[in-house]
């Protein structure tokens, strides 16, 4: 059995190939090249060159065939652009689970059954196993088993026919047990730090980045004050609509503390970059208005417009990874989920209606972003996913 490992010069890929070349696969690294522009990466936090060598130099440790695909063109086109659309818009990408199903799980994931690949592997913290159920094969998604380390958040939009061909060699493993091996197999990445940043692009700084297509644009931002009148119920009843519905903010909801250089370059739930002082509590980005180019801001992570029970998703935008398990219109069902990675799981109900779905915690949530991913489990298994709208 074939399979092609994406090697990116980290520990974790460099022992899911060493962990598969064990086990008696016919192993082939690839390290995907995705990025020129090296204006706006923090170079000497992930130049691309130097974790290529590493890649290189892990393969030929091994003993196995190595090579560097560029994609930096389809990296440019289903990643970047789309990025930079989304920011001009007012919302916020996930880049990470993109690059998953754009990238490597499609174009990579290609390339690799040209080469005759039966399996592609990644150096993911997470797990997957395969039923049968009425004649079909269903593969399941897990989280992996270090809790501090779990990424199938960033799988979430993998399909079954992209998992059919996925394995995750290091997802039932903890990083310290991940270290040791490569330290015992003598691996040149065992004490490599993790990178951060863009999927194989490495730390970028965020609004030089989004510079180069985004004008920076002065505005004003305004700051709404936590007991406005906004946010009486005043016998409201709560429908999925009111609960799931941001706070739309007038100018003339609150008053102008200071000027920012364009409204796209923020995110809901931010603190930094707003340079405005002298307040009891720190300011958060309560919403932003593209259009108008205003940044409305309000005092304490505890602000209500920042804390919602409730996030829709457009139905185009819902995604099934287990499509047996699709929700009819009219139906509801509880899971545990999660707005972004890494937070706690939470209970949720999800109703599925005709327009869209509903996902109602139990407990508010703090910052809840459009352009984000919102995932559901059941127990460790990922369910299913769908863009904050």
């Amino acid at each position: 059995m074939r399979v092609v490992v994406g090697m990116s010069g980290g520990v974790d890929s460099s022992v899911a190939a060493y962990l598969l070349k064990e086990q008696g696969y016919e192993v082939i690294g690839i390290f995907m090249k995705n990025w020129h522009d090296e204006r706006v990466v923090i170079n000497n936090e992930c130049p691309w060159v130097e974790d290529s060598n590493d890649a290189l130099i892990v393969a030929e440790k091994l003993n196995i065939p190595f090579r560097v695909l560029d994609l930096s063109k389809e990296y440019k086109q289903r990643i970047v652009d789309y990025m930079f659309a989304e920011y001009e818009a007012g919302r916020t990408p996930n880049p990470d689970v993109l690059c998953n199903r754009e990238i490597k799980f499609d174009v990579f994931l290609n390339a690799a059954l040209q080469l005759g690949a039966d399996f592609v592997a990644t150096g993911h913290y997470a797990q997957k196993d395969t039923f049968t159920k009425e004649g079909r094969t269903i593969h399941r998604l897990l989280a992996g088993k270090d809790e501090n380390k779990d990424q199938s958040y960033f799988l979430c939009q993998l399909t079954q026919t992209q998992l059919a061909k996925a394995l995750f060699p290091i997802g039932n493993l903890k990083k310290s047990e991940v270290r040791a091996i490569a330290k015992k197999a003598d691996l040149i990445t065992a004490e490599k730090k993790d990178s951060q940043g863009l999927c194989f692009v490495g730390k970028i700084r965020l609004p030089e980045f989004l510079q180069q297509q985004l004008a920076p644009k002065k505005g004003r931002i305004i700051e709404i004050d936590a007991n406005s009148p906004i946010f009486r119920q005043n016998g409201k009843t709560e429908t999925l609509h009111t609960l799931t519905e941001p706070y739309h903010f007038h100018p003339t909801d609150g008053k102008v503390v200071g000027e920012h250089i364009g409204a796209h370059f923020f995110t809901i739930g931010q603190r930094k970059g707003l340079n405005v002082g002298g307040k009891p509590k720190p300011l958060f980005v309560l919403a932003t208005d593209v259009a108008e180019n205003i940044v409305y801001v309000g005092q304490g992570h505890e602000h209500p417009a920042l804390n919602r029970k409730g996030l829709r998703v457009r139905n185009a935008e819902v995604h099934w990874v287990r499509e047996d398990l699709r929700m009819q219109v009219g139906e509801k069902r509880e899971y545990l989920a999660r707005i972004r990675y890494r937070q706690p799981l939470s209970k949720a109900m999800l109703y599925q209606e005709n327009d869209f779905l509903y996902v109602i915690f139990d407990e508010a949530q703090s910052a809840i972003t459009p352009g984000q991913f919102v995932v559901w489990y059941e127990n460790n298994e990922l369910i299913g996913s769908g863009v904050i709208a």
